[in-house]
């Protein structure tokens, strides 16, 4: 099957996400300017206001296509012949890791402090995030279905136990609180929010009670 060839502004666009991804990581998003983009993309700096009007707009692009491509990434499916419980934590263990990801982290800083005026734009862009089905959207809907989960609404048990992994493994370190998590903390982490999800809607869990 053949792809569309790409015009001449969309191979641009690409060569300056393509540079934004290569400097931020090498040079840090601060410390990285507009003229050093359009350098790096080889395009003029006017093309690269074009396409992004800031670079805090380039960062938030950069933010949910991160979110985008990790959830693609994903190969995570629920095994019905397999024990739930080991299979939620190394779910849980991938979503620790996606959060608590250095680049993430700065990502998501930059986004804050540049869209605190502007909420309506920094909105849009989690807006989009949250549409997202996620792997473990698609890993709890195909538990409930082979009746291992208990969930009325899966949108806000997903909310849950995300907002669960945020508390320790997202927002402290987007605010400096804590410094990043060690690779015991993070398993420490998915166990345990593995076992507070599953205790409240595991089926079994309920049966026994």
């Amino acid at each position: 099957m053949s792809t569309a060839k790409k015009n001449r502004s969309e191979l641009k666009r690409e060569a300056i996400v393509e540079a934004a991804k290569s400097a931020f990581q090498e040079f840090g998003v601060h410390a990285t300017s507009m003229d050093r983009l359009a350098e790096i993309a080889e395009v003029s700096k006017r093309t690269v206001y074009n396409h992004f009007a800031t670079k805090a707009e380039l960062v938030l692009h950069l933010l949910t296509d991160k979110w985008e491509t990790s959830i693609l990434k994903s190969t995570m499916v629920y095994q019905a012949d397999q024990p739930i419980y080991e299979q939620f934590v190394k779910l849980i263990k991938e979503q620790v890791n996606l959060m608590s990801d250095e680049e993430h982290i700065e990502l998501v800083r930059v986004a804050i402090g540049s869209f605190f005026y502007k909420q309506d734009t920094l909105r849009k862009g989690v807006d989009r995030i949250i549409r997202l089905e996620t792997a473990i959207h698609r890993f709890v809907r195909a538990a409930v279905k082979d009746n291992t989960l208990e969930i009325e609404d899966i949108n806000f048990a997903v909310e849950q136990l995300n907002d669960l992994i945020k508390g320790r493994c997202f927002w402290p370190l987007v605010f400096k609180l804590q410094p990043p998590l060690s690779e015991a903390e993070k398993d420490f982490v998915s166990k345990q929010t593995a076992d507070i999800f599953l205790n409240h809607y595991s089926t079994s869990r309920q049966q026994a009670q």
